[in-house]
C-alpha cells in the first residue's frame, strides 16, 4: 500500500471540486470533509434557491459554516454559488477553482437536480430541467476537467467520481425524469474512462443508496429500513469515505466503475 510522507494525509498538495454541497448535512458536504481530512484544499458549489424550493429547505448558513470548518482541517477552502442549470456554469466554476486555489486534480459532481414526475406529469420542461443539471452539469464539467488535466512524472493521477442512484438496481416510479438523467451518468462513466485513461485520468461513480440527509419523511424511513440487511440507513459519511478512496493514490487501477456503497439495500 503506498504511504504518504504528510502522514496519512495522502490527498495534500491536490485541488478537489465537488459540487452541490449546499446543505451541511448533505453528502456532498460529507464529501468535502472527507477529501479535506485527507489533505486536499476543496473548492465546492452551493445553489441555495434549489434547496429553498424544496420541502427539505436551504440550509442558510451552510456554505460559510462548511468553508470555515473545512479550513479547521488544516485545509483551503472556498465556496462558490453555482447554478449548474445554466451552460456557462461548469467552465466558470473550473475558472473558479483555478484561480482561487491551483489546478484541480479531483473532481467530485455531487449536485443533482429532483422533482417528482411520473408518466401522468412528465413533460418537456421537467425533463429539460434534470437534464441541465444532472447529465450536462456533469459532462461538461467532467470534460472541461480532463481537456485542461495535465499529467505527467510527479503528479498525481486526476480522478473525477460521479454520483448515481441506483438505477440501474431497481425502479424508481414518480421519478422518470430523475432516473434517466441520473441513469445516462453510468453510461457516460464507462466512455469517459476510456477516453481520459491515456491521460492518467480515472472516472468512476458512486451510488449511495437511499441516504438520510433530512429529506426522507418517518414513512419513507419505516419503509426503506427493512430493506437495509445491516438495521440502519444509508449515512452522507458512508459515500463520502468511498468517494475520498476513490480520489486517492491506492484507486489508480479502478476506472470505468460504477460502485455501489448502500449498505447491501434491496432494490424492487
Amino acid at each position: 500500500m503506498q504511504q504518504s510522507p504528510t502522514g496519512g494525509r495522502v490527498l495534500a498538495g491536490q485541488v478537489a471540486i465537488v459540487t452541490g454541497a449546499s446543505r451541511r448535512v448533505g453528502i456532498g458536504a460529507a464529501i468535502c470533509r472527507a477529501l479535506a481530512a485527507a489533505g486536499a484544499d476543496v473548492l465546492f458549489t452551493h445553489w441555495g434557491a434549489y434547496d429553498g424550493a424544496m420541502p427539505w429547505g436551504r440550509d442558510d448558513d451552510g456554505p460559510t459554516g462548511l468553508a470555515a470548518e473545512l479550513r479547521g482541517l488544516g485545509v483551503r477552502a472556498e465556496g462558490v454559488e453555482a447554478d449548474l442549470a445554466r451552460p456557462e456554469t461548469p467552465e466558470a466554476v473550473l475558472t473558479a477553482a483555478r484561480e482561487r486555489l491551483g489546478d484541480p486534480s479531483i473532481l467530485v459532481n455531487n449536485a443533482a437536480y429532483s422533482t417528482s414526475d411520473g408518466y401522468e406529469r412528465l413533460d418537456a420542461a421537467t425533463l429539460d430541467a434534470h437534464y441541465a443539471v444532472n447529465l450536462r452539469g456533469t459532462a461538461l464539467l467532467s470534460v472541461g476537467f480532463a481537456r485542461a488535466y495535465a499529467g505527467g512524472s510527479g503528479r498525481p493521477g486526476g480522478r473525477i467520481v460521479n454520483l448515481t442512484s441506483g438505477q440501474d438496481r431497481g425502479p424508481m416510479p414518480g421519478e422518470l425524469a430523475y432516473a434517466a438523467t441520473k441513469g445516462a451518468i453510468s453510461a457516460f462513466t464507462r466512455t469517459l474512462a476510456a477516453e481520459v485513461a491515456p491521460k492518467g485520468i480515472t472516472v468512476n461513480a458512486v451510488n449511495p443508496g437511499p441516504t438520510d440527509t433530512g429529506w426522507m419523511d418517518d414513512d419513507l424511513k419505516r419503509d426503506l429500513l427493512p430493506r437495509f440487511p445491516a438495521g440502519r440507513l444509508g449515512r452522507a459519511e458512508d459515500a463520502a469515505r468511498l468517494v475520498a478512496w476513490l480520489a486517492g493514490p491506492d484507486a489508480g487501477w479502478v476506472t470505468g466503475q460504477v460502485i455501489a456503497s448502500d449498505g447491501g439495500f434491496f432494490y424492487g
